[in-house]
């Protein structure tokens, strides 16, 4: 089976529970939300994305993709414009792919550290999860011990995959997270098809499941609350994060301590967004 690839790259997990651990990230292209009021005034949609594709022959593949200020940051893994820049990869050049990426091409380190799959987009869930099934099955990702899914939380899990992973996850060592960031208002999608609580409490059936939300205005402050309480009624039992907005530098360095602080008073957890504090906001880290 074959998966379309918008990025690959090894960095340090820069949100939520695992952060600063080395990791591999596969984005996948393809998503059910465009998330384009991201950094707009309420009510307003970002034409940022749309404006890049109408020069789309200027770019050779996703790295060389400008930034944009509002909407969603990795817009080229869902906008049909930017589709052919995302290569399809068969399970047995993805997998050299991704083990080219570790250090000395393996997943255990002679320290015996670990390297982490994270699986993102766009919506890892929409439509590789029988792909995913056959890259992970690969003789060399057999000691690769941790994966994280990167969801926003409205994706149902086929029933094929749900016995993989149970599967997988009864190997000793190995541990499935779902890192689900659902979407606020600020996003510009609708409340009732971002938030699926229902969706969300399945997840922790098979894996460590947490929220992760982006916040920056009183507004979304109250959001969490509401959203919480909804997923908490459902069964729900993880842990909660939120981190500030703000894909590029400044507009992420003014809001960080009042979101930290205000997790602290609500005793939520607070993430940073390390890959902005480290090295900016960007392509590939």
């Amino acid at each position: 089976m074959k998966i379309k690839v918008s990025e690959l790259f090894y960095s340090a997990q820069g949100e939520g529970r695992f952060v600063g651990v080395p990791s591999v990230f596969l984005r996948t292209f393809g998503c059910n939300f465009t998330c384009s009021g991201f950094g707009c005034a309420p009510g307003e949609k970002s034409t940022e994305a749309d404006e890049v594709a109408k020069n789309v022959h200027m770019y050779k593949d996703f790295l060389s993709l400008p930034l944009v200020n509002t909407g969603c940051d990795s817009y080229a893994s869902w906008h049909p414009a930017f589709k052919d820049l995302s290569p399809t990869k068969d399970t047995k050049e993805l997998v050299d792919d991704i083990l080219a990426l570790t250090p000395k091409r393996k997943w255990v380190q002679d320290n015996g550290n670990g390297v982490h799959l994270v699986i993102t987009g766009g919506e890892p869930l929409l439509g590789w999860q029988r792909a995913y099934e056959e890259l992970l099955s690969h003789e060399r990702m057999q000691d690769l011990r941790n994966i994280t899914f990167e969801t926003n939380g409205t994706q149902t899990l086929q029933n094929k995959f749900i016995d993989y992973l149970l599967n997988w996850s009864d190997i000793a060592g190995n541990e499935v997270t779902f890192s689900v960031s659902p979407k606020l208002s600020a996003s510009g999608e609708a409340w009732d098809e971002a938030i699926r609580p229902e969706i969300v409490r399945m997840y922790q059936d098979y894996g460590f499941t947490y929220l992760k939300f982006v916040v920056e205005t009183e507004q979304h402050f109250a959001e969490v609350d509401r959203a919480v309480a909804q997923y908490r009624a459902v069964g729900f039992n993880g842990p909660v994060y939120v981190m500030p907005q703000g894909g590029v530098v400044t507009p992420y360095a003014q809001n960080r301590v009042r979101v930290a602080d205000w997790a602290l008073t609500k005793g939520y957890n607070y993430s940073p967004r390390l890959h902005v504090d480290l090295w900016g906001n960007g392509w590939g880290k």
